[in-house]
């Protein structure tokens, strides 16, 4: 029997973290983004940016969790890390273009990634990383969180509106090797 659970990322998730990002958005992602930068990106890079991320974050609201599956087979427990979440107090990478709402980093979340491997998809491993989170949210005593999602992406607002969340409005492009990527904020209360 599968058992899923969540908890904070330990220094030895790291290489797991950054080979999901890989997978998922070279899966996810590979119709949103050119080909040749989703071949390009680096998985050591990714690496030492959540080691860093684990180890050192910037404050004590900066979190890390990881989604767990975890399997019974033959006697034996196996552990799978599946997906992972990254947050913490809004910031300029929140903000949208010509926003000037620092501030609200006092009262807001920011989800900087919500992850989980395609494989391990539709388990519930997504809803118990972004309820993990919201509970931590509460107890750090932020009033509401927001989220930058593909405007593209189906996958990912689909799974934010039914938990409740809905566009702010706020809309961005990334430039992608010259390419501009649309995203849409999303934000909830909590």
């Amino acid at each position: 029997m599968a058992v899923g659970f969540v908890r904070p990322a330990r220094l030895d998730d790291v290489g797991e973290i950054a080979r999901i990002q890989l997978t998922t958005w070279r899966v996810a992602y590979r119709r949103l983004l050119p080909r040749h930068v989703l071949e390009q990106l680096d998985e050591s890079f990714l690496r030492e940016q959540w080691a860093e991320a684990v180890s050192a974050p910037p404050s004590p609201q900066h979190r890390v969790l990881v989604a767990v599956e975890q399997n019974a087979v033959d006697q034996a427990v196996q552990e799978y890390v599946v997906g992972f979440a990254a947050s913490g107090p809004f910031d300029e990478a929140a903000l949208a273009p010509g926003e000037d709402h620092i501030g609200a980093g006092e009262t807001v979340a920011a989800v900087t990634d919500l992850l989980v491997e395609p494989r391990w998809g539709r388990r519930g491993h997504g809803s118990r990383l972004l309820s993990a989170s919201v509970d931590l949210w509460r107890t750090d005593g932020y009033a509401s969180a927001v989220c930058w999602a593909f405007d593209r992406d189906a996958a990912t607002r689909k799974f934010l509106t039914s938990a409740g969340w809905a566009p702010d409005g706020a809309t961005r492009a990334l430039d992608v090797d010259d390419m501009l990527v649309p995203q849409l904020r999303l934000h909830t209360l909590l």
